[in-house]
C-alpha cells in the first residue's frame, strides 16, 4: 500500500473540514428538528417527533404556546401554492427553455450570439433587483399580486435554466443522427420528433426538475410579487422566523430538505443520463 505524503494529509484533512463547513449547518438543523425543548433549541431535551406530528396536524403533547404554526391548514395552503405555483412556472419555462434552446442550435441568424447572452442574464441579476424589477412592471401594468405574477415572474429565469440544460444537451448530440434522418426522407418536424426529441429529453426533463425546485425554494423575488392571499411555503416560513425559531421550523426545513435532494438527484440522474447515440 502507497504511503500518504505530508502534502497529501494535509489534502484529505482539508476536505473533512471543507465539508463540514458546507454541511455542519444542514446537519444540525436535521438533528434539532428532533428536539423536544421549545424554549432553546440549542439545548438538547430528549428526542420528540412531535414538532413533525405538528406539522400535518397529527396529536402531540405541545402545548399551543409552544407552536407557530397557526394551523395547519395555512401551512397547507401555502405548500399547495408553492406546488401550484412552481408547476406551472415549470411547464412554461420548460416549454419556452426548449424551444429556444433548439432554434439558437439548428438556425443562425443575425444577433445570434447577443441573444444567447441575453438568456443568460437573469441568472446572474441579483434576486432583489430582478424582484423590484417585476413588482414595478406588474403594478405599472395594472396587475393583480398573487400566483399569476409569482408564475411569470419564475418563468423570467427559470426559462435560462432550462435553456443552459437542454443547450448542453444539444451540444453533445451527434448531428450526423438528424442528416441521417432527413436523408431517408423525413421533414423537419418527423426529424425532431423521432430524432431530436428523444435525445434530449433526459435533459428537457433534468432542466425541468432543476425549475421546479427552484421555483419551489425561491423567497426573495416571490416575496415582491405575491399577493395577501398567494404565500407561498418559503414566505411562509419566513413570516414563522420573524417570531423566533423554535424545532417546528427546524422539521419544515427538514421536509424541504429531503424533497430538494430527492428532485434534484432526479434532475441531475436524467441530466447526465447517456443515450445509445452517444
Amino acid at each position: 500500500m502507497k504511503k500518504q505524503t505530508p502534502l497529501g494529509r494535509l489534502l484529505s484533512i482539508y476536505s473533512v473540514f471543507f465539508f463540514i463547513f458546507l454541511y455542519a449547518p444542514v446537519i444540525l438543523i436535521v438533528i434539532y428538528s428532533f428536539n423536544s425543548n421549545p424554549i432553546n433549541i440549542m439545548i438538547w431535551d430528549g428526542f420528540t417527533l412531535d414538532w413533525y406530528r405538528s406539522i400535518f396536524g397529527l396529536k402531540t403533547t405541545l402545548t399551543d404556546s409552544s407552536s407557530y404554526v397557526d394551523s395547519t391548514d395555512q401551512l397547507l395552503n401555502a405548500l399547495l401554492n408553492s406546488l401550484i405555483v412552481a408547476s406551472s412556472a415549470t411547464l412554461v419555462a420548460t416549454f419556452l427553455g426548449t424551444s429556444t434552446a433548439v432554434a439558437l442550435a439548428r438556425y443562425r441568424f443575425k444577433l445570434h450570439s447577443f441573444y444567447r447572452l441575453l438568456l443568460f442574464v437573469p441568472m446572474v441579476m441579483p434576486d432583489i433587483v430582478l424582484g423590484i424589477a417585476l413588482l414595478i412592471f406588474f403594478v405599472g401594468a395594472g396587475f393583480t399580486l398573487g400566483n399569476s405574477t409569482i408564475i411569470i415572474g419564475h418563468c423570467t429565469f427559470l426559462t435560462s435554466y432550462v435553456f443552459i440544460v437542454v443547450s448542453a444537451r444539444l451540444a453533445g448530440m451527434n448531428p450526423l443522427t438528424e442528416a441521417a434522418s432527413a436523408d431517408l426522407g423525413a421533414n423537419e418536424w418527423q426529424t425532431f420528433r423521432r430524432v431530436t426529441l428523444p435525445l434530449i429529453l433526459p435533459g428537457v426533463i433534468g432542466g425541468a426538475l432543476l425549475s421546479f425546485i427552484i421555483s419551489m425554494d425561491d423567497l426573495v423575488i416571490t416575496y415582491f410579487i405575491s399577493g395577501v392571499d398567494s404565500t407561498t411555503l418559503p414566505v411562509f416560513i419566513l413570516g414563522m422566523i420573524r417570531r423566533g425559531i423554535k424545532p417546528e421550523i427546524n422539521a419544515i426545513a427538514t421536509l424541504m430538505l429531503l424533497f430538494s435532494v430527492v428532485i434534484a438527484s432526479a434532475g441531475i440522474y436524467f441530466k447526465s443520463k447517456n443515450t445509445s447515440t452517444h
